[in-house]
C-alpha cells in the first residue's frame, strides 16, 4: 500500500483533478485506512505551522464525529452525504498539500506497525476516540492557542491508526493531554496570561 504522501501527491499534483474537489473524492484515496487518514487529513489544515483560517470549527465537528465513532467500535466511518459532497477548491487543498507533505513524510520514515494493538483493540480505540473528541472540542473554542497544539495530537495520532503504530498513537496521546492542559490554562487564565507565563519561564531558563 503506497503512503499517505506519495497517494496524495499523486492525485492531487501529478494528475490531472478538476478545479473542485470534495470530501468523497479525498476519501476515495483511503481504502482501509480510512479512520487514520481522515483524522490526519481533517486535523492536518489546524496543524500546520501556519493555519489555514475558516477549517478548526467545520473540521473539528467532522473529528468530534468521527471520534464518537472510534468510542463505540464503528469499523467505517459515516458521514452526512452533504459533508461529503461539500466542495473545496483545489487551489485551496494544494495550498494546504505544499505545507502539509513534508511533515508527513517525516513521519512516515519512522512510522511502522508497532504495539498495533493499542490502534485495533476496543479499548485502545475507545481511549484515543476519548483524547480526540477533546481535542476536536478545543477546536472548535474561538480563541487563540487552543487549537494548534490539539490539532497536531490528533495529526499524530491518528497517523499511528495509518499504520497500526501504536507508538506514534501513544505520542500523539501525550500531546493530546498538553493539548487539554494549554487549553484549559487559556479557558482560566486567558491567551495573553498563558502567553506572558510561556515567557516568563522561558526568559528565567535562558536567564533572559
Amino acid at each position: 500500500m503506497a503512503k499517505l504522501s506519495v497517494e496524495l501527491q499523486r492525485y492531487f499534483f501529478d494528475e490531472k483533478c478538476a478545479s473542485q474537489v470534495t470530501l468523497g473524492d479525498i476519501i476515495d484515496l483511503a481504502g482501509e485506512r480510512i479512520f487514520g487518514f481522515l483524522l490526519v487529513i481533517l486535523s492536518l489544515p489546524s496543524a500546520l505551522p501556519v493555519p489555514a483560517p475558516g477549517y478548526s470549527i467545520p473540521f473539528g465537528i467532522l473529528l468530534l464525529l468521527l471520534a464518537l465513532q472510534l468510542i463505540i467500535g464503528s469499523k467505517t466511518p459515516w458521514l452526512p452525504k452533504s459533508w461529503l459532497n461539500h466542495s473545496i477548491s483545489l487551489d485551496q487543498v494544494q495550498g494546504i498539500l505544499k505545507k502539509g507533505i513534508p511533515w508527513l513524510q517525516k513521519i512516515e520514515l519512522i512510522s511502522r506497525p508497532r504495539l498495533s494493538y493499542i490502534c485495533t483493540s476496543f479499548i485502545g480505540r475507545v481511549i484515543i476516540g476519548c483524547a480526540i473528541a477533546l481535542m476536536a472540542i478545543s477546536m472548535m473554542i474561538p480563541i487563540p492557542g487552543t487549537n494548534t497544539l490539539p490539532a497536531i495530537g490528533i495529526f499524530v495520532t491518528g497517523f499511528g491508526l495509518l499504520d497500526d503504530d501504536g507508538v506514534i498513537s501513544l505520542g500523539g496521546l501525550v500531546l493530546c493531554a498538553m493539548g487539554a492542559t494549554l487549553s484549559g490554562l487559556i479557558l482560566r487564565f486567558g491567551y495573553e496570561g498563558v502567553k506572558g507565563g510561556i515567557e516568563l519561564i522561558k526568559n528565567s531558563l535562558t536567564g533572559g
